[in-house]
């Protein structure tokens, strides 16, 4: 069996699915405090570091790996933020920017057999001479991996939301190449998993409840104004359906941008990619498709494609934020079981 050591885990969106492809978790590595207790409550009997990374040394974990016989994964899926094409100030000064370095004192010091990182695609447009991605792979290439890395959309892989990331594969025993999509033409799934696939059937919510089964169930509340707007929103429906008398402020004067703002998810399609704002009416098309509110964190998380017992924890800011910095589920469990589908071909086995 594969063994994991998920670097900058979050609540656990990668380790979730690899176990789910049949691999064991061994340790996650994040500084959230909230996202520790979530992590915890998900995979027990997991390690779990609560740290930044630069403040851990490899000889930190070689007990935590020492303990495992076989077959490592690294999983590295640093936050994206610093490399995200939304406009955030001083991102160069950002020092998020140098996790993927960090990862790779861990990947040079252990050498595990495969190595899956996932972030935004802004990650390899940043020019040589500052890129942590072109650092990385000089790294990789240094130590002898064969290693891959694309554009991928996660709604090939069904998960029910236009989101793109860049995945790269490493390798150290041979040749690697990415799963095949499993969703869209040419598949056995020519449709896309779609906003009702997954969230269907929960309770109904009003703005700003709780289910009182499920605690991760729980809706942001709306002023008098936005639940206004988001009851004047038609299914599938944006602001432009809006009477001019609910419209924003900055959309009097000309501005036209930021068009899915305040708009309803669609039921027969995927959703677009989930921030960590996800839960807010505000901050992207994040309406639910009939009910007059935001999605709920229960409904995100199924958007991401965790299990609907997934466990989440903190407050309803922090819970949002873990679910939209996770790596989807349904997308790392693909990536798993294509790399022990390559393990088990691998003549390194034996």
């Amino acid at each position: 069996m594969i063994g994991v050591c998920d670097f900058f885990s979050g609540c656990g969106g990668s380790s979730t699915g690899f176990r789910q492809a049949g691999m064991n978790i061994l340790m996650g590595l994040d500084c959230d405090a909230d996202a520790e207790i979530s992590f915890k409550a998900n995979h027990p009997g997991s390690e779990f570091i609560r740290s930044d990374i630069s403040l851990v040394s490899p000889t930190d974990i070689e007990d935590i790996v020492a303990k495992h016989d076989g077959p490592l994964l690294f999983c590295g899926c640093a936050p994206c933020q610093p490399f995200t094409k939304q406009k955030t100030s001083k991102k160069s000064a950002d020092p998020r920017r140098n996790l993927l370095i960090e990862f790779g004192r861990f990947v040079e010091h252990f050498r595990p057999e495969y190595i899956f990182v996932e972030n935004v695609p802004g990650l390899q447009k940043l020019s040589a001479e500052d890129s942590p991605l072109a650092s990385f792979i000089a790294l990789l290439e240094k130590v002898g991996y064969n290693y891959r890395f694309e554009i991928v959309p996660a709604w090939n892989y069904g998960v029910p939301q236009r989101r793109k990331r860049l995945v790269l594969l490493a390798s150290r025993h041979g040749e690697i190449d990415f799963p095949k999509p499993t969703h869209g033409p040419k598949t056995a799934n020519p449709k896309y998993s779609s906003v009702k696939d997954w969230i269907a059937g929960l309770p109904e919510l009003k703005a700003g409840e709780t289910d009182a089964n499920d605690p991760v169930h729980r809706a942001a509340n709306l002023s008098e104004l936005n639940l206004e707007r988001i009851k004047r929103t038609p299914r599938e429906g944006s602001r432009s359906d809006w009477p001019k008398t609910l419209g924003l402020d900055c959309h009097s004067h000309g501005y036209n941008g930021h068009t899915d703002v305040y708009g309803r998810m669609k039921w027969e399609s995927p959703a677009s990619g989930l921030t960590t704002r996800c839960i807010s009416l505000s901050n992207g098309r994040f309406g639910h498709p009939e009910q007059n509110r935001a999605i709920s964190v229960r409904e995100a998380a199924c958007i991401q494609t965790f299990p609907r017992n997934f466990h989440l924890y903190g407050s309803l800011n922090s819970m949002a934020r873990q679910v939209g910095n996770a790596v989807p589920v349904l997308l790392a469990q693909r990536f798993g079981e294509h790399i022990l589908e390559n393990w088990n071909k691998s003549d390194s086995r034996t």
